[in-house]
């Protein structure tokens, strides 16, 4: 169910990297709250790809979802 929850999340942080000529993959969901996500596409190589990890993508699963504890990129 909390996977579940995650996958949603994700698909409404999507367009934004879409836009950017990436996206972002779930990768799994540690017993620890730990999301672990692989950014492709334009995402994948980006310079600021940790960033929007850290500042972007794991901000908002935190607020939308308080069991979530980080994310990890892969």
């Amino acid at each position: 169910m909390l996977e579940e929850q995650v996958k949603l999340a994700l698909d409404n942080v999507r367009p934004s990297l879409q836009n950017d000529g990436g996206d972002v993959e779930f990768v799994s969901l540690s017993d620890d709250g730990t999301v672990s996500l692989k950014l492709t596409g334009a995402c994948g190589s980006c310079p600021m790809a940790q960033m929007t990890l850290k500042m972007g993508i794991e901000n908002y699963l935190k607020k939308e979802i308080p069991e979530v504890k980080a994310v990890v990129g892969v």
